[in-house]
């Protein structure tokens, strides 16, 4: 049974646009997930601005997961990480108690091309919040598929159908990319409390709801959750087990408001080093001014 729709805010990012869905007024998380944009769909011409990247800034208390259907994007963290990610891979940065990164457009800036995917934040649970900091990176064919009546996809993360991905996290919870057929009818994994489903590409019906791209579906606990493609379609279908209430500011998610002041107070102070290997510059807090990378840590 729908418990509610949805639908994305489009805001710019000051050289594309994403869609924001969570969080919401009326729905902050589901499950684990305190976060979701969109990226794209957008074609970059040849010499794209540096302006378009995302320069250095920081997280503490998730992890982001960065899962792209068309495009490339070089990530660089505080861990010492440099990698690409290309489509149906797997980009899982825990922040735990800090870490900064950088995401840049190397390969449109040089040749052109699509960007369009979508980045996600998972919340740690309390208990794992000031974990240490790690990258790792997923290729597409160690994640396992699934292919029946219409519906093919992936499991990026967590557990759903029996299968089990690679991905490492730290609470319980489920992750798919779902491909339906015109007409194929999807039955959401019902192992977890709060599932969701956001439309991609295509559109489906959910009772005598009609959705198509940038809904996502939010479905009631322990009620049958169902979706049917009215053409072709492309989901994310994502869920988990509450993790509690988590305060958000600017990159910052903690069970805390004072451990985010504290981060807040890091980021300004230069006390969260910068990625090793782009360490030139930096968004400051909001409503800082603009100044040099000589204050956080290089």
């Amino acid at each position: 049974m729908l418990d509610m729709v949805i639908e994305q805010r489009r805001r710019s990012l000051g050289g594309f646009e994403v869609g924001r869905v969570l969080p919401f007024a009326k729905r902050r998380m589901v499950g684990p997930f305190v976060f979701f944009d969109h990226i794209g769909p957008v074609d970059f011409p040849p010499g794209i601005p540096r302006d378009v990247d995302v320069r250095p800034h920081p997280h503490i208390g998730l992890s982001t997961i960065t899962y792209l259907f068309d495009g490339e994007m070089m990530h660089r963290d505080s861990v010492g990480s440099e990698q690409a990610i290309r489509p149906g891979e797997v980009n899982w940065m825990t922040a735990g108690r800090g870490i900064t990164h950088s995401e840049r457009f190397e390969q449109a800036r040089a040749h052109g091309g699509p960007m369009h995917g979508i980045q996600s934040w998972v919340a740690l649970p309390r208990a794992d919040e000031e974990t240490d900091p790690a990258f790792d990176h997923y290729d597409a064919g160690g994640l396992p598929a699934f292919d029946e009546a219409g519906v093919r996809g992936r499991l990026v993360a967590g557990n759903a159908f029996g299968l089990t991905s690679p991905v490492r996290t730290h609470s319980p919870l489920f992750y798919l990319h779902c491909e339906l057929d015109t007409g194929a009818t999807f039955a959401l994994p019902d192992a977890h409390r709060e599932r969701a489903a956001y439309v991609v590409r295509g559109a489906v019906e959910a009772g005598h709801e009609r959705c198509g791209v940038g809904h996502m579906l939010v479905f009631t606990p322990g009620r049958p959750a169902t979706v049917t493609a009215t053409e072709p379609t492309l989901l994310m279908v994502l869920g988990g087990e509450p993790v509690g209430e988590r305060f958000i500011e600017w990159n910052f998610v903690s069970s805390s408001k004072e451990r985010i002041e504290q981060a807040k107070a890091d980021w300004r102070a230069g006390r969260m080093k910068l990625p090793d290997l782009d360490n030139g510059e930096f968004i400051p807090l909001p409503g800082d001014p603009e100044h040099t990378p000589a204050n956080p840590m290089s």
